[in-house]
């Protein structure tokens, strides 16, 4: 298995590369030179001296050598206001990172027993309306879903619909950049219970347009797994159905269903942009959508860079996961 991780992690050094040509490319063609918008086109002597100051004097390919340099030295580049851009992004990160497993928590909690009630009642009504369920957040576009819980859900329940607290964290308060986990290690019960009302609304916008994949690959699995001898035994033996579904059926049908919430993860990263832009969530989505409106070649670039590492290392995890839950898997 170390083997096996080594060389997957050795792949991702050309999949990164590969990332950063195509996206530094496709931005300086795009925009070659956003000094005009950077400097709100004050006068012509601002806008050449920021160009001289960013090097877009230069040729691309010259431009391209320098961040390259830059990049493997560590110096992921400045924004517009000569900000270094890679301190920003960890910042931004694990707010993201906490609102991605608050929904993979969701999806492992309400999805999966969705999908044993839909096997369990294959052909009839609860397998109908968990289909039903599951298949309207396939349907419903992420700006909506996450539109209905801000509007319309948010103020009935009387949750918290924008940013990730109630007000502006002390400064040092932060130890992580994750709420929940600041919370949980300043021993603060008031601000834990703060921080966990803010994630609600996100968290659950989020994983439903994505619960649909843990249902029904729960459902598919079990229902190949229920007609096998092993779970006729168990109900011949006079367990109940509770005990036979989530003991015995429910246990050999999670290896499918474990590997697809892997690489449901890094697709995770990318609906953020858009759910944590309508919730007013500080994380990376949000700078993300900052960075290319406000044409940031080098935070645009970056974040791109985390995007692409999250996905990779979302689907070795949903690889390693298989092989440890499935003996028969050969390491390779």
């Amino acid at each position: 298995m170390v083997i096996f991780v080594g060389k997957r992690l050795l792949q991702l050094v050309p999949v990164l590369f590969g990332v950063v040509t195509i996206t530094f490319f496709f931005t300086h063609v795009a925009v070659p030179n956003p000094c005009a918008a950077w400097t709100k086109a004050r006068t012509p002597g601002a806008v050449q001296a920021c160009v001289v100051t960013f090097g877009f004097d230069k040729p691309l390919s010259v431009q391209y050598t320098t961040y390259l340099q830059n990049l493997i030295s560590g110096n992921w580049g400045t924004n517009s206001v000569q900000q270094p851009v890679l301190p920003s992004i960890l910042r931004a990160f694990p707010e993201t990172l906490e609102l991605v497993f608050a929904s993979l928590l969701l999806m492992v909690v309400l999805g999966i027993p969705l999908g044993v009630v839909a096997a369990n009642g294959a052909g009839r009504w609860p397998d109908h309306l968990v289909r039903t369920f599951y298949l309207s957040g396939w349907a419903t576009p992420t700006y909506l879903g996450g539109l209905i819980l801000a509007i319309v859900v948010g103020p009935a329940l009387g949750l918290p619909y924008t940013g990730d607290f109630s007000s502006a964290k002390p400064p040092g308060w932060e130890i992580v950049h994750m709420s929940v986990i600041d919370a949980m290690l300043r021993l603060d019960p008031g601000a834990l219970a703060d921080a966990i009302l803010h994630l609600i609304l996100p968290a659950t916008a989020l994983a439903f347009l994505n619960m649909g994949i843990a249902t029904r690959m729960t459902r598919g699995s079990m229902l190949e797994i229920l007609p096998m001898d092993f779970v006729k035994t168990a109900r011949m033996k006079g367990l109940t159905n509770f005990w036979v579904l989530y003991r015995h059926a429910l246990r050999n049908s999670l290896i499918s269903t474990t590997t697809v919430l892997g690489i449901a993860a890094g697709g995770l990263l990318s609906g953020t942009v858009v759910i944590e832009n309508i919730f007013r969530w500080p994380g990376i989505g949000t700078y993300a959508f900052n960075a290319i409106i406000g044409y940031e070649f080098a935070e645009t670039i970056g974040i791109v860079i985390v995007f692409a590492v999250g996905v990779v290392l979302a689907n070795l995890v949903a690889d390693v996961l298989y092989g440890l839950l499935d003996p028969r898997v050969e390491w390779r």
